[in-house]
């Protein structure tokens, strides 16, 4: 695959995947691999050992969380594949022991913003253990990051921010800059990633907090080259997310793969933006970002508070926006030219669970180097490898489209470009 074109849409390739997962027949030392999923008793965790089970169904799921009725339910469902094992990821002999006889360990046990240690990581290479996270905070990422000279010397191979977004968002981009490298005379000039949930998107109160405590953390970008901060949740973009999707509004957040991608594909001009539905929601959470300090914003306990109070009418909204999910990532290249890619799922609960399932699966089969790496470094996610690992994560997808040319997307305006059309935007916001 390395000198061509990804091409992929729902109609081609995936329909066969969409009711019917193709199992995954591991190299035969990791075929009875033991993968322990730390948070295992919520909607992330639970959702990747249900992929998992059906991908690999002689893998042995140990389904890790403090809930025994929780982690007893789940097993169930299961099957006799899998076991509870209760673990505080606080504590550092109570992970340890986890871990032994372990071959994988797959933290979903967010929230990871403000988190002041990578204790599961720091377990995993005290024991040895291959190490995979859904971290989605930019501070815990490069924090992670900082363990690769560890993780070498201990012969760990560990991924981090490897789920749906960032990670398999970050994938997406990866080739996108890698087929426009090999295709185009143009270099890569900028990447814009833009994400939509429909309420949730089924993943609860976790997300509910990630959202919260994101508000209060100044976004991160970067224009020709320059590291700027902008106010979160501003720069309001119309974005057309194409079939079963349509149009939606996203705002800034600060997301880790924005400095990953500028850092590793070399990109200058990088950006994260997220919206969600109903739009008042949107609304919202623009008042919390001027009502509220940063400072509350930032303080778990207090998060965890609005969260409670807020939870039952997100989940009665939940009811009625469903759980749709989609992310759009697109390049622009010094030379004109433009390219797109788009996943779209009925249900996040569901695709989410695919998507870290595909990092874990990557990381057993061998693909993963020793150290602590970004879904878009090649050490991380083998070149070779990112083919398998999209299609196994965009299983059930409504929509998967790469590489797709950004004139096949209707322009709604003059002072629009890549399909979108924005809101009154200062010049930089309206360059990333």
């Amino acid at each position: 695959m390395a000198g061509a074109s990804l091409h992929l849409n729902c109609t081609t390739v995936l329909a066969s995947l969409q009711e019917n997962q193709t199992r995954v027949q591991l190299p035969e030392k990791t075929t009875n691999s033991r993968v322990l999923l730390l948070g295992g008793t919520g909607r992330v965790g639970g959702s990747t050992a249900i992929a998992l089970s059906k991908l690999c169904p002689d893998l042995r799921i140990i389904v890790g969380g403090r809930n025994r009725e929780k982690g007893a339910a789940n097993v169930a469902k299961l099957g006799e594949n899998s076991e509870f094992a209760e673990v505080n990821i606080d504590n550092v002999k109570s992970l340890e022991a986890a871990l032994n006889d372990v071959d994988l360990v797959v933290h979903t046990a967010g929230p990871f913003q403000q988190a002041e240690k990578c204790t599961v990581l720091e377990a995993a290479i005290e024991t040895k253990t291959a190490y995979l996270d859904v971290c989605d905070d930019t501070t815990y990422a490069w924090r992670a990051k900082s363990f690769l000279e560890k993780a070498v010397s201990a012969n760990v191979p560990a991924i981090t921010t490897g789920g749906i977004y960032p990670g398999v968002s970050n994938v997406m981009a990866a080739e996108l800059v890698r087929v426009a490298r090999s295709e185009s005379k143009g270099k890569p000039e900028r990447l814009r990633f833009c994400y939509y949930t429909a309420g949730t998107g089924g993943a609860g109160p976790t997300i509910l907090a990630t959202s919260f405590l994101l508000l209060g953390e100044e976004v991160v970008a970067y224009n020709k080259g320059e590291k700027i901060k902008l106010k979160p949740y501003s720069g309001m973009l119309n974005i057309d997310f194409g079939k079963g999707i349509g149009k939606r509004d996203v705002y800034l957040l600060n997301l880790p793969e924005v400095r990953s991608a500028h850092e590793i594909l070399g990109v200058p001009t990088v950006s994260a933006r997220f919206g969600t539905a109903p739009f008042f929601w949107n609304w919202g959470m623009e008042i919390m970002t001027k009502l509220l300090p940063m400072e509350f914003l930032r303080d778990r306990s207090k998060v965890q508070e609005l969260v409670q109070l807020f939870d039952p009418v997100v989940r009665a909204m939940d009811g009625i926006t469903g759980e749709r999910v989609s992310m759009r990532v697109d390049l622009e290249c010094s030379d004109g030219r433009d390219t797109v890619g788009i996943f779209s799922h009925r249900r996040l609960s569901v695709s989410v669970g695919y998507s870290t399932a595909a990092f874990a699966l990557a990381i057993l089969e061998g693909s993963t180097q020793p150290g602590v790496w970004f879904p878009e470094e090649p050490e991380g996610i083998a070149i070779e490898g990112r083919d398998i690992l999209l299609k196994r994560a965009a299983q059930g997808t409504i929509n998967f489209i790469m590489n797709n040319p950004h004139g096949r997307w209707k322009r709604i305006q003059r002072s629009s470009d890549w399909g979108y059309t924005y809101e009154v935007l200062t010049d930089t916001e309206r360059w990333i």
